[in-house]
């Protein structure tokens, strides 16, 4: 079997595989190009995988005029830039320690022992740079089938790491058949072992859940995470029953991560996770919006046009009701409505925090109003 396309024939990632073998080594594209080209899915990072030592590859580059980026070089990684294009070069490596958030690695020379440490079979698929594909673990069958199945033993495999619990629910949304259930030893082994998150980074597992969240439906795997108590580890008090609905909603929309993050709850997930101010306060105004009565028109003016279809989205999953009729259009009128009174409508007779009383007051029969009430309307007896 063999792969294409124009990331594997650029002339940077032509010429650097060129120039590797060139000097006697191997080189391979590896992970995510491979996996992707043979779903034919669109490829993002091109990955090399050679037997030189990073200094060698280092070298080799160099020579070849690239550009070299000492991103990991202890982890057996340097970063080359061929032609405008980045590759992360990665020498064939084998663990020798492990703690379960990071590995003590030694380097290989064969390719053998590079894909047994990969996480997922279909993530040890190996291309030569004429796009024939390598498959040292027999992982191509589970590829085709849309199957997630880690490499050897699952237990074995999330000890190296706890957070592949979450790469596995990652993936079966990203990459798995839609219609048929995780594999049963990768989810004997991600419930057993769920604890193990608790040493991972809050910063490496909210990075996971976000990828997760913005799959095209990533409810069936939630489901699953929820169904092996994975969930309430990464996200106490999380319930994931509103999220199918909202999958069905998003149809008419772009998925976005934190409207999905909001359907699911929790106890406090700003504080579980890793959140930028504007993402937890964003997500703090999503759940208010829930559970209050404030039309798509209001939502729309207070929280402005994205925010505001979040809300009226995550509203309907989560309360089981259909979509108000027309509500892009009465968020797009409250996005763009502005209130009609301003402070000088009210002063002198108003001054300091008898003001503010009364713009707050107007303000709400302006809302309640719908955002139709002129402003002379609202001066009316003021």
């Amino acid at each position: 079997m063999k792969v294409a396309g124009d990331w594997l024939e650029h002339p940077g990632t032509q010429a650097l595989c060129a120039a590797l073998e060139g000097a006697g080594h191997q080189a391979f594209l590896v992970g995510g190009c491979v996996r992707n080209a043979l779903l034919q899915v669109p490829v993002a990072d091109v990955d090399i995988a050679t037997d030189a030592t990073p200094p060698t590859v280092s070298e080799i580059a160099e020579a070849a005029g690239f550009k070299v980026v000492p991103t990991g070089v202890d982890h057996g990684t340097v970063t080359v830039v061929a032609e405008g294009r980045p590759h992360e070069v990665t020498t064939f490596r084998r663990d020798i320690e492990t703690d379960g958030r990071r590995a003590v690695v030694a380097f290989s020379t064969r390719i053998e022992e590079d894909a047994a440490r990969r996480d997922f079979t279909m993530n040890a698929l190996y291309a030569d740079r004429l796009g024939r594909v390598i498959d040292p673990l027999g992982g191509l069958p589970d590829l085709l089938a849309r199957r997630v199945r880690f490499v050897g033993d699952a237990a074995t495999r999330i000890r190296e790491d706890y957070l592949r619990i979450l790469r596995f629910f990652r993936f079966h949304a990203c990459y798995g058949d839609p219609d048929q259930g995780l594999d049963p030893e990768g989810l004997a082994a991600c419930a057993a072992l769920s604890a193990g998150l608790g040493a991972i980074s809050r910063e490496r597992i909210t990075a996971e859940l976000r990828k997760l969240l913005a799959a095209r439906d990533p409810a069936p795997a939630v489901a699953a995470m929820a169904q092996a108590g994975v969930l309430r580890v990464v996200l106490p008090g999380a319930d994931p029953r509103a999220l199918a609905p909202l999958v069905h909603f998003d149809a008419a929309v772009a998925p976005r991560w934190l409207r999905r993050l909001a359907v699911l709850g929790g106890e406090n997930p700003a504080a579980a996770l890793r959140l930028s101010r504007a993402e937890a306060r964003n997500l703090d105004a999503l759940r208010n919006a829930i559970g209050a009565a404030a039309d798509p028109a209001v939502l729309g003016w207070k929280l402005g046009a994205d925010l505001a279809a979040d809300a009226v989205l995550a509203r309907a999953a989560c309360l089981g009701t259909p979509l108000p009729p027309g509500w892009q259009a009465e968020v797009a009128r409250g996005a763009a409505a502005t209130f009609p009174v301003t402070a000088a409508d009210l002063i002198p007779a108003l001054q300091g925090a008898a003001l503010g009383a009364r713009l707050k007051e107007l303000e709400a029969r302006w809302l309640a109003s719908g955002l139709t009430a002129s402003r002379e309307e609202l001066l009316k007896g003021a």
